[in-house]
This record gives C-alpha cells, sequence and structure tokens, in this order.
C-alpha cells in the first residue's frame, strides 16, 4: 500500500470539498480549484477527513494512488493558506522590480527582460534581490518560479544569477595559475 496513499487529508473548516463523479472541487477563502480523476481511484469523505483509496491492486492504480492524494491535500492547502516560492538574484547589477503587472529583470543582459505572471500567480519584490511568487495552485507557484529562474541560472564559478531560496550552489575553482 502507499504510505503517501493511505494517510487521511484532513479538511480545515474553511475548505468545502465538493465531489461530482471523477471531479473534485476545492474551495476556500483564498479561491477554488478543480481536479480531474483518473478511474483507478475513489475518494470517501467523512467527520472532515477525506481518503483517497484505489479500485485494485494494478500497477497503474497503486502509481496514482499516491499522486491523486498529493494533488488533492495540496489544493487544500493551497485554498486555505497559498503557496510562496522565493527567489533570490546574486550578481552586481543584477535586479528586479515590478513595473505595473509586469516584472522587469536587470540580468547583465544587453537587455531587460519583462516578464507578465499569469492571473492566478501574484509575483511581489519586497527588495531588488528578492522575488516573491505568491498563489494557490502549487504547480503553478513552481512552474512561473522555474520560468524567472531560467532567465539566468546560477553559474558556479561566480554563483551570479537567480536561485531558490537555501538552493546551494556547487562551486568550482577556477583556472588554475601556471606552474
Amino acid at each position: 500500500m502507499s504510505r503517501i496513499g493511505k494517510m487521511p487529508i484532513p479538511l480545515s473548516n474553511q475548505a468545502k470539498i465538493e465531489v461530482n463523479g471523477a471531479n473534485v472541487r476545492v474551495s476556500g477563502p483564498k479561491g477554488t480549484l478543480e481536479q480531474q480523476l483518473t478511474d483507478q481511484v475513489s475518494i470517501t469523505q467523512e467527520a472532515g477527513v477525506l481518503t483517497v483509496q484505489r479500485i485494485d491492486d494494478s500497477k497503474k492504480a497503486k502509481a496514482q494512488h499516491g499522486l491523486y492524494r498529493m494533488l488533492i491535500s495540496n489544493m487544500v492547502e493551497g485554498v486555505t493558506n497559498g503557496f510562496t516560492r522565493k527567489l533570490e538574484i546574486a550578481g552586481v547589477g543584477y535586479r528586479a522590480e515590478m513595473k505595473n503587472d509586469l516584472l522587469a529583470l536587470t540580468l547583465g543582459y544587453s537587455h531587460m527582460i519583462y516578464f507578465k505572471p499569469p492571473a492566478e500567480v501574484k509575483i511581489e519584490t519586497p527588495d531588488q534581490t528578492t522575488v516573491l511568487i505568491t498563489g494557490i495552485d502549487k504547480a503553478l507557484v513552481g512552474q512561473v518560479a522555474a520560468k524567472i529562474r531560467s532567465f539566468r541560472k546560477p553559474e558556479p564559478y561566480r554563483g551570479k544569477g537567480i536561485k531558490y531560496e537555501g538552493e546551494v550552489i556547487r562551486r568550482k575553482e577556477g583556472k588554475a595559475a601556471g606552474k
């Protein structure tokens, strides 16, 4: 049995779940999310706890058991608390700022990079070297963070670039001096 799949999903009093056949809708104070379920799993709800069961012990059902449990758990967490990703910018002259609804990045190129986030995601720049990405959909927040990071990934020699908060960059030694 899947260790993740068999864990129950606790429902807070703020989150409401509606199950219509293979469609799950979770609504809360931050918004509403929907997920289409596969025919390999089923959902039962009782006394503020949601459980996901698989239909049979086939390899496909086992693989999707834990997946759909985590997807629904992330939906409940997202509509009640939301998700945040923090990016840090390192490098001389590298900076970020919000201009209207665009994220303007200066990353050492000959031009500025402008990024328009999706409507479901909110981007803030508390200072010039920090970018906060918040939203209710965990996958979308992570995807936007990865897209922004891809504009200038951290390089291993000087550590310049955009990195996730807490990400450790393995540094390399430069060229050795001639003997």
